[in-house]
C-alpha cells in the first residue's frame, strides 16, 4: 500500500469530517460515525477490505482489554454513590465548613470532588436539587451557582481517568494512569478555580434569574456518614497514586512490602475496593436494589464503552495508514509540541460537541506523531494527554449534550449559558494549556 502525503491527509480530513457531520448535525452515535469513518479512510488509502475489517477489529479489542473493566468498574461507583446520597453528603459537609456565604466556592469543590468518580452530567443531575435550595437560602444568582457546580465537574471529567476520554487517551497514547491521575488533578485546580472565578464575574448580571426544577432524588436507604461517603472515592485515588510511585523507576526491582500495593494499586482493584466500600456505607442492602444499580452501571457503561471501541478502531486504521511518518516528513511539529494535541482537540470539541469523541479521535491521531512534537518521552506522553484534556474542554456550546443538562436543570436560557458557562470552559481550556506549557518546561 503506497499513498502519498496528499492522499493520506485528503481521506484523514474527509473522515473527521463525516465524524462531525453525523454526531452534531445527523446525531448519528458516535459508533457508527467512527466505524464509517474507519472504512472511508482505509478506502481512501487503498487499504483491501478484508484488511480494513482485520484492523478495527484488532483495535477495538486491544482497548477494550486495556479499558473495558475500568469503564464497568468506574460507572458502577459513581451509580452507587448516586444512589446511596453519598455525593450529598460530601456536598453538605464542604458546604458547612466553608459556609452558605461562600457557597459559590463550595459548590465548586463539590463538583471537583465529586466529579473524580461521576461523570459530569450525572454529577450535575444529583447535586441540582442542592444546588437549587442553596440559591433560594441564599439569594445567590442561580447562574453563578450553577456554573460554579458545572465547571467544578467538568474540569475533572476532561483531565482524568476513569472518565472515558481521558482513560482512552492515557491507554493510545501509552500513559500510566497513577501519574495521569496526580499530576491532572494538580493541573484541574487551576481550570476548577477560573471556572468559578468567571461565574462569579460574569454571573453578577443575571441575578433575576430564577432556578429551575430540579429532579427530586428518592433515598430510600439512610444516607452514609461523612467519613463513609468521601472514601470510596479518595481510597481508589490513594491505591492507584502509590502504586504509580513505587514503580516510577522501571529498572529497579520493585520491594517486597510493596508486592500488595502493585495489586491493589492495579485501576480494576482499586475501583473495585471503592465499590464494596461504597456498598457497606449503608448497613442494609435489599437483593433487588443492589442488583438495580449494577444493572444499571452496566447498561451505563455499555454505550460508552462502544463509543472508546470504536475509537480504538478508528486509531488502529489511522496506524495502519502510517499518518504519523507523512506528516512530520511535511510539517514541523517540533515547533508546535504540546500546542497541536491542544488544537486539534479543541477544533474537534467545538464542531461536534462531545468531549470523550473529541479526545478518542484526537489520541488517535497523535498517537503516531508523539516522536514529531517531541513528545515521545514519558513526560511528554503524559503531558500529550493532559493538553487533549485542555483542549476537550473547548468550546462547552449548544451542540454538547452537558450544555443542555445544565440549562435544563438550572432553568437558564440560551443568554446566560453563552455568555457564562460557555466562556468559562473557553477559559477552562486555555488556563489547562498554560498549566501544561509551564509542566513542560520543567518536565521535557
Amino acid at each position: 500500500m503506497t499513498t502519498s502525503f496528499a492522499q493520506v491527509m485528503i481521506f484523514l480530513g474527509l473522515g473527521i469530517g463525516i465524524i462531525i457531520l453525523l454526531t452534531a448535525v445527523f446525531r448519528v452515535h458516535a459508533f457508527f460515525a467512527l466505524l464509517i469513518a474507519c472504512f472511508v479512510v482505509g478506502l481512501g488509502v487503498q487499504m483491501p477490505v478484508a484488511a480494513i475489517i482485520n484492523v478495527t477489529k484488532q483495535g477495538f479489542g486491544h482497548i477494550m482489554q486495556s479499558l473495558g473493566f475500568i469503564i464497568v468498574l468506574g460507572t458502577t461507583l459513581g451509580v452507587v454513590l448516586e444512589h446511596t446520597g453519598s455525593t450529598k453528603v460530601m456536598a453538605t459537609y464542604i458546604l458547612k465548613r466553608i459556609g452558605e456565604k461562600h457557597a459559590p466556592l463550595a459548590m465548586s469543590i463539590t463538583g471537583f470532588i465529586v466529579g473524580l468518580p461521576i461523570f459530569c452530567d450525572s454529577g450535575y443531575i444529583v447535586l441540582s436539587g442542592l444546588n437549587k435550595s442553596l440559591c433560594r437560602r441564599t439569594g445567590i444568582s442561580v447562574v453563578i451557582m450553577s456554573v460554579s457546580l458545572a465547571t467544578g465537574l467538568y474540569s475533572v471529567h476532561c483531565l482524568i481517568p476513569p472518565h472515558p476520554g481521558a482513560a482512552s487517551a492515557a491507554t493510545t497514547i501509552g500513559v500510566d494512569f497513577g501519574r495521569l491521575i496526580l499530576v491532572g488533578m494538580a493541573v484541574a485546580v487551576p481550570a476548577t478555580l477560573v471556572g468559578y472565578g468567571w461565574a462569579r464575574y460574569a454571573g453578577r448580571k443575571f441575578n433575576n434569574e430564577e432556578p429551575g426544577q430540579a429532579p427530586v432524588v428518592d433515598l430510600s436507604l439512610p444516607t452514609p456518614s461523612v467519613l463513609l461517603s468521601f472514601l470510596p472515592v479518595i481510597v481508589p485515588i490513594l491505591l492507584i497514586g502509590i502504586k504509580s510511585f513505587i514503580g516510577i523507576d522501571a529498572n529497579k526491582p520493585v520491594p517486597d512490602w510493596a508486592g500488595l500495593f502493585m495489586v491493589v494499586g492495579d485501576p480494576v482493584i482499586a475501583l473495585a475496593i471503592g465499590i464494596i466500600m461504597a456498598l457497606l456505607a449503608v448497613r442494609s442492602w435489599k437483593k433487588s436494589t443492589v442488583s438495580n444499580l449494577l444493572q444499571e452501571a452496566v447498561e451505563k457503561a455499555g454505550g460508552i464503552l462502544v463509543i472508546i471501541g470504536a475509537g480504538g478502531a478508528f486509531g488502529a486504521i489511522l496506524a495502519a495508514t502510517q499518518v504519523g511518518q507523512h506528516v512530520s516528513k511535511v510539517v514541523n511539529l517540533q515547533a508546535l509540541g504540546i500546542f497541536f494535541p491542544f488544537l486539534l482537540t479543541a477544533v474537534l470539541k467545538t464542531a461536534q460537541g462531545s468531549s470523550t469523541v473529541a479526545i478518542i479521535t484526537a489520541a488517535s491521531i497523535v498517537q503516531p506523531l508523539l516522536p514529531a512534537l517531541g513528545l515521545d518521552s514519558e513526560m511528554g506522553k503524559l503531558l500529550a494527554v493532559l493538553s487533549m484534556g485542555g483542549g476537550s474542554m473547548m468550546l462547552s456550546h449548544a451542540n454538547d449534550a452537558y450544555f443542555w443538562v445544565i440549562a435544563r436543570f438550572s432553568g437558564l436560557d440560551m443568554r446566560p449559558m453563552l455568555q457564562v458557562y460557555t466562556v468559562a470552559s473557553l477559559f477552562m481550556g486555555l488556563i489547562t494549556l498554560l498549566m501544561v506549557f509551564i509542566l513542560s518546561l520543567f518536565l521535557l
